[in-house]
């Protein structure tokens, strides 16, 4: 409750102010409590909510507690004053003794006036600052015992600046502040008690309550004023800063007023010369445009109602720029405006093969869609494409040959790192700046329905409390929605049926399922040696040469040369790098002709390394001689196809395996399936089942820092696996690739064109693949098909035979003369005699280098021996 004071009180109306005079001059004839024989007065409590009442001080008060109405009609009915005390907790309705604050203010009671609210109303003036000694009743009112606080009033030179201070702090309020009266700084100039002048100045700014009690409770004058200049200080920069904002705020409300009183001045100018309004003009020339666009009939409406509301706005409304900039937007976009497709096949196959190399089905699936579109039939959708493939195959370039190839407008969006669902829908009006989304955006940028519009990198879109674009991109890639396609800003239905939509993207992992379902894939897979060679031939070299300023046929790089730089210095699926490195090599050259020196007509192998440095990257040689436990692999990567080397070592342990090389689970598993099937087979090879529990097998693939997955190396890890428990050597010109199971059935794998072209590269002699693969070898160029042997297998057995050399002659008589003899049968029969070791149904009673079974103490020797 905000306290007010005598001199707050001022109306127009003569009979207010005598009513209030008279009410004031009942205050004055209240006398002050007696104090008894111990220096303390006794009168009834009247509790203040939030309220605190200062010595001197008029202020109105409310009240509606049925224990305050007694204790103010109690001290009425005797003609004495009340103790008025702040209780602790404003908001506490049954208060105690002990929820009072210790000093109050002994207080004079005006008539009770009822209020509409039937709640009280009366004057109060403070009397004497007191401090409550002690509680002697608390119902059905509360009386109290207190002692009054006299107050120095004596002024030294001290108090006398300190008050002149308070004076002039409290003058600069008043100038500020428009809701304090002029003459509450003439009531504060006539003081001269600096007490009174303290507590005057606290009520007139009104300051929090905790800071008020604190006010009242200090008894010390020279203190209070020094506590009320720190109050006033903190009020005089509060209206300083507010006085600031309202000038600023004036001083625009005058520029736009003398702004409208200037352009009205010029309307009338204009009027009389005869040149009309500019608001006139720009109106005139939408509501042309809009005749003319020719637009759907929706938009029409839409468009015509925005700009008649335009028409009835003053220019300088601020709705007027979001208005136009909205009516622009439609009619900038196109709505029939399409380019007429080139149709004919054998002019786009031409620029696609003149344009790419290889890519036989992205090229054969756009040169269907044009055969088809030539044909006119009376229904037909524009295809949505997926480009999956590693960075630079083409998958961007090949996008835009096809837009030349159909005679398209082509245009591009990067959706890499977009976070933000309005990045696609766009913003709705009521933001500030709202624009559509970048798809009407690129829209308007092409300038036609039908343009090739290419989405890069949408698997990279991100998702975060914004919203989720790719759930945008739905509605976008959906032929059954995409022709009423909804902007959150232009809230129209945009037709982009006539769109053909190709996305490119890395990977498919990252693309949510529903958004991959609207897609037709097609694969781009890294290019192999061969292409990479072609592909320098016709494009990078010619453009190479030609950008780094030599003339043609100035360069020639050998085929021996180009292959060196593949192998050594790059490592990709695309050519990007390829192409860094024969620029390399050309602004070598071009550096060389710059300063007059002899330069190179033609690069060969050997001056490779003098141009690039020392090669960067090795290929994985095949292993130059047969092995036990050591088998070849072929394996894919996003760069291509590459030979790898299964290594299996058994040391004494407990039955541990142990798999090294940054392996993945899925190898880890075709792992353990491979020794699980050695098990299953170790009576036919001769393998004693004990040696299992007795010794420790590592299997390490090499090159650890590459991780490596994939369960197409089960069969591999499997023949490495049985050579080095029987010691029969692997053959080292046969590389393999297939999953295993259980029952060693070998199943299909994935990437067989690029392991194969490895197989050939890296001068192995067979390939192992699984018989269900061979459909695979369609993509495997005829000379690598020709000079390969590639075998196709069903089961492990069969690579077992093909890989697995046979054992020594001498191993053989040794098997045999370390043979155990059978025991004796239960029964009394003689158990049959093992077969002969180097049958591939021999039992296993043996282990794997051919030694007979033996015991415990012979183990260590057993493993040292081992291969």
């Amino acid at each position: 409750m905000k306290n007010h004071n005598d001199w707050y009180f001022r109306d127009d109306d003569d009979d207010f102010g005598e009513a209030l005079h008279r009410r004031t001059e009942e205050l004055y004839g209240v006398p002050d409590s007696p104090i008894d024989e111990d220096g303390l007065i006794e009168c009834p409590v009247l509790a203040l909510h939030d309220l605190v009442v200062f010595p001197h001080m008029i202020s109105p008060v409310f009240i509606s507690e049925e224990q305050a109405l007694l204790a103010i009609e109690e001290a009425q009915l005797n003609d004495q004053t009340v103790i008025a005390l702040t209780l602790r907790d404003p908001d506490l309705e049954q208060p105690t003794p002990q929820d009072f604050f210790p000093v109050g203010v002994e207080m004079a009671v005006g008539r009770l006036l009822s209020m509409p609210d039937h709640s009280s109303s009366a004057l109060v003036q403070g009397r004497r600052r007191l401090e409550v000694v002690e509680f002697v009743q608390e119902q059905p009112y509360m009386v109290a015992r207190a002692r009054p606080i006299y107050e120095s009033t004596q002024v030294d030179r001290e108090i006398d600046a300190t008050m002149r201070t308070a004076v002039e702090m409290f003058q600069k309020c008043v100038q500020l502040d428009r809701s304090l009266p002029e003459e509450a700084y003439l009531y504060a100039l006539n003081i001269s008690e600096p007490g009174w002048l303290a507590d005057m100045i606290a009520t007139a700014i009104a300051p929090p309550l905790a800071q008020r009690h604190e006010l009242l409770s200090a008894t010390d004058p020279l203190e209070r004023l020094k506590m009320v200049i720190g109050l006033l200080a903190e009020e005089a920069d509060v209206l300083e800063l507010e006085d600031e904002i309202h000038t600023r705020a004036q001083s625009e409300v005058d520029r736009s007023q003398r702004e409208f009183y200037l352009r009205e001045q010029m309307k009338i100018i204009q009027s009389e010369l005869g040149e009309g309004d500019i608001w006139s003009r720009e109106l005139f020339e939408l509501q042309t445009r809009l005749e003319s666009a020719g637009l759907p009939e929706e938009v029409q409406v839409r468009a015509a109602k925005e700009i008649e509301r335009l028409g009835q706005m003053p220019p300088m409304s601020p709705e007027v720029g979001i208005i136009r900039t909205y009516i622009e937007w439609i009619l900038d976009l196109p709505w029939f405006n399409a380019t007429e497709d080139n149709l004919d096949v054998r002019h786009a196959s031409s620029i696609l093969e003149n344009d790419h190399y290889g890519l036989p089905r992205a090229k054969e699936r756009i040169l269907e869609y044009i055969a088809v579109r030539s044909l006119k039939p009376r229904r037909s959708r524009q295809p949505i494409l997926c480009f999956v493939g590693a960075p630079g195959t083409g998958k961007t370039s090949l996008g835009r040959s096809i837009s030349e190839a159909l005679g398209r407008k082509f245009v591009r969006l990067s959706l890499g790192g977009v976070r933000d669902e309005a990045e696609i829908r766009g913003h709705r009006r009521t933001y500030i700046g709202a624009l559509p989304g970048r798809i009407l955006q690129t829209m308007r940028r092409a300038g036609n329905v039908n343009p090739l519009f290419m989405l890069d990198e949408v698997d990279k879109l991100g998702q975060d409390f914004r919203g989720d674009p790719a759930s945008a991109l739905l509605e976008v890639l959906d032929p059954e929605q995409n022709f009423a396609f909804s902007d959150h800003y232009l809230e129209l239905a945009y037709d982009l049926s006539k769109v053909m939509f190709i996305t490119t993207a890395n990977t498919t992992s990252t693309i949510p399922h529903a958004l991959l379902d609207r897609m037709e894939l097609i694969e781009f897979p890294g290019y192999i040696e061969e292409e990479k060679l072609e592909i320098s031939r016709r494009f990078l070299i010619p453009r190479q040469i030609e950008e780094n300023g030599l003339d043609d046929g100035e360069l020639r790089l050998a085929d021996s040369a180009v292959h060196r730089i593949i192998r050594e210095y790059t490592y990709e699926a695309g050519v990007r790098n390829l192409e860094r490195e024969i620029g390399r090599v050309c602004r070598k050259v071009a550096r060389l002709k710059a300063e007059g020196r002899r330069h190179p007509s033609q690069i060969t192998p050997e001056a490779i390394e003098r141009f690039l440095g020392p090669p960067q990257f090795f290929d994985m040689e095949a292993e130059r001689q047969s092995e036990v436990g050591v088998a070849t692999a072929v394996a894919w990567t996003e760069n291509g196809g590459e030979i790898m080397p299964v290594e299996v070592l058994l040391v004494e342990g407990k039955g541990n395996l142990q798999i090294t090389g940054q392996i993945g689970s899925i190898m880890q598993e075709s792992a353990q399936a491979a020794l699980t099937f050695l098990r299953s087979r170790a009576r036919r090879f001769d393998i004693d089942s004990q040696i299992f529990e007795e010794i420790d097998i590592h299997i390490h693939i090499p090159e650890g820092a590459i991780p490596k997955d994939g369960p197409s190396a089960g069969v591999t890890i499997c023949t490495a696996l049985f050579s080095a428990f029987t010691g029969r050597e692997v053959n080292n010109t046969i590389g393999m690739t297939g999953e295993i199971t259980l029952r060693g059935r070998v199943l299909p794998v994935g990437g067989v064109r690029e392991k194969v072209l490895a197989a050939h590269r890296a001068g192995l002699k067979t390939v192992i693949l699984p018989r269900r693969n061979l459909k695979d070898l369609v993509d495997v160029p005829k000379r690598a098909r020709q000079e390969l042997n590639i075998v196709p297998v069903e089961h492990v057995d069969e690579v077992l035979d093909l890989a697995l050399a046979a054992l020594p002659d001498k191993t053989r008589q040794l098997r045999r003369r370390k043979r155990v003899p059978a025991e004796t049968a239960q029964n009394g029969e003689r158990a049959p005699q093992p077969a002969d070791a180097s049958s591939p149904h021999a039992p296993a009673d043996e282990t794997h280098n051919g030694s007979a079974a033996i015991n415990q103490p012979q183990l260590a020797a057993l493993i040292r021996r081992l291969p």
